[in-house]
């Protein structure tokens, strides 16, 4: 049984490393797609001393095999939007308190107490659909602050809302509603966090994320835009407080290999194909390789820059098929 206390009480680089190696152990055995593409690779788990050897399992997995290795049947299984109607993922929660302390303590090494906020969700389109893990965090994160709510498209109703709150707000918004609100009202906000959780959905144009971000805070009069990077397959969130550099909780990692040889981690410093270390990714897997291209810094935080061109066909795609 993997210890939720020695994950969350990570401090340094020492106790990461062995979480990780003791986790990566226990998936090896106990995750079957996991440990059938760890064997397709040659890999001895027992030869693995180091993080940055642990394979990773390439994320469309969660698409075509249970990455699963909870001892009872999910608490819940969260999904994918799939837009162009693509095959989603599905993440089997084994522990939905587990997921509650990993986004609630991220959140709240990043922007204090919840209790001090009011949040204000602006997801449609994950509203609209069953199984989003993006609704069941903000849900939870808002029960916590004890105010804001979740809006479709009522804009004059959110702004209205807003303007009446007298406590320091986030504004937490899917890209192209966050668009659509900036050009048809140019609210200035005031007391408030933009943060945008990325995804135009096909509703608007890609933009240079600089540029998107100087819209929005052009818009909204704030100085700087915020951002959330999640996804369906992990548990865990990081943060950007601005110009798209995202920081990670301590029992999250970010590293970043070759697209063309995914078994090769590159030196901090470099860009590449994302790999992600979740260790809260207790029940599934907690060694993932991204579709996402992005740049690591020394320090270990970020930059998310896009996704890799044929990224369903590309890297060590063992069984996906």
């Amino acid at each position: 049984m993997i210890d939720y206390d020695k994950i969350f009480g990570i401090t340094d680089d020492e106790g990461f490393r062995r979480a990780a190696l003791e986790l990566f152990r226990f998936q090896a055995e106990r995750c079957e797609p996991y440990a059938r593409y760890i064997s397709l690779l040659g890999i001895d788990p027992a030869a693995v001393t180091q993080t940055e050897r642990i394979p990773f399992l390439p994320i469309e997995f969660f698409k075509t095999r249970e990455v699963y290795c909870g001892l009872d049947a999910p608490e819940k299984i969260f999904t994918s939007s799939n837009t162009g109607g693509t095959e989603p993922s599905r993440h089997m929660m084994a522990d939905l308190s587990l997921y509650e302390r990993a986004f609630t303590e991220a959140f709240e090494h990043f922007y204090g107490p919840a209790e001090g906020w009011s949040i204000y969700g602006l997801l449609p389109n994950y509203l609209q659909r069953e199984g989003s893990s993006l609704v069941y965090m903000v849900d939870r994160l808002i029960r916590r602050c004890g105010s804001g709510g979740f809006y479709l498209d009522e804009y004059e109703k959110l702004l209205d809302d807003m303007a009446r709150d007298p406590k320091p707000k986030i504004l937490l918004g899917v890209s192209y509603a966050l668009w659509d609100l900036a050009e048809r009202y140019a609210p200035k906000l005031r007391d408030t966090v933009v943060m945008e959780t990325g995804g135009m959905k096909g509703r608007r144009a890609e933009l240079p994320k600089a540029e998107f971000h100087r819209i929005l805070a052009e818009a909204f009069g704030v100085e700087r835009i915020h951002s959330e990077y999640g996804m369906a397959e992990l548990t865990s969130q990081a943060y950007s407080s601005g110009e798209g550099i995202f920081r990670a909780p301590a029992w999250m990692r970010v590293l970043v290999r070759d697209v063309n040889n995914p078994l090769r981690i590159l030196p901090a410093g470099s860009r590449g194909a994302v790999d992600i270390i979740d260790l809260a990714n207790v029940g599934s897997c907690a060694f993932i390789a991204t579709q996402d291209v992005g740049s690591l810094f020394d320090d270990g935080s970020f930059t998310i820059e896009g996704r890799l061109s044929g990224a369903d066909i590309r890297g060590c795609n063992l069984l996906v098929q």
